[in-house]
């Protein structure tokens, strides 16, 4: 028995990669989401709630992290930021860890991770698809979203990989302009990767 093929899926904010994701999952891939298991970690009970009340003890609300307030904490301070990540990254690389064990009879799993290239998850993937857009599209879906202003999506936009970068390191790149042709671009790559798997 072959080990699943792991294929890393990222993209910017915007770019689609929330609804690329759920394609794969409908087409019966096991999805692995980066951002659920951090919200899972933070929740009431959550692995990470202990070491974060720990370290930054007015972040943790009703026993749980309040996100609102970690986000104040880090905004004020330069270090807290890498100590969170020093307590949250071994977390969900557990979490993922545990999950790919968890699905080992699948011939291929999704790992959906906003920050694929940025802190190395690359280098356990089999192959990486940024999903991207152009700009315009990107700048217009995400200013359509409730509070969200230009001087926010700039400063999200400052703090990710460019796009140019992500696609310039990907195996593989999927336009997200027409919802019809991306789910075609995925089972595609879908089919294409079982294929060489079973060759």
């Amino acid at each position: 028995m072959s080990k699943p093929f792991l294929l890393g899926l990222t993209g910017s904010i915007g770019m689609g990669k929330s609804t690329t994701a759920a394609m794969f999952a409908e087409a019966g891939v096991p999805v692995w989401d980066a951002d659920q298991t951090v919200h899972d970690l933070y929740a009431k009970d959550g692995a990470a709630v202990a070491p974060i009340a720990a370290a930054f003890p007015s972040a943790i609300k009703a026993g749980a992290v309040d996100r609102v307030e970690l986000k104040k904490l880090l905004a004020n301070d330069k270090t807290a930021l890498n100590r969170v990540e020093e307590i949250v990254h071994p977390l969900t690389t557990a979490s993922r860890s545990q999950f790919i064990a968890d699905h080992s009879e699948a011939d291929l799993i999704l790992l959906d991770i906003p920050l694929l290239f940025e802190t190395g998850a690359d280098a356990a993937c089999d192959a990486t698809l940024v999903v991207s857009a152009p700009a315009e599209v990107q700048r217009a879906r995400v200013l359509e979203r409730p509070e969200m202003t230009e001087a926010q999506l700039d400063f999200i936009l400052s703090r990710q990989m460019p796009d140019a970068e992500k696609r310039r390191r990907a195996t593989v790149i999927i336009e997200t302009v027409d919802l019809e042709q991306t789910r075609q671009d995925v089972r595609n790559l879908i089919a294409q990767i079982r294929g060489e798997q079973n060759a």
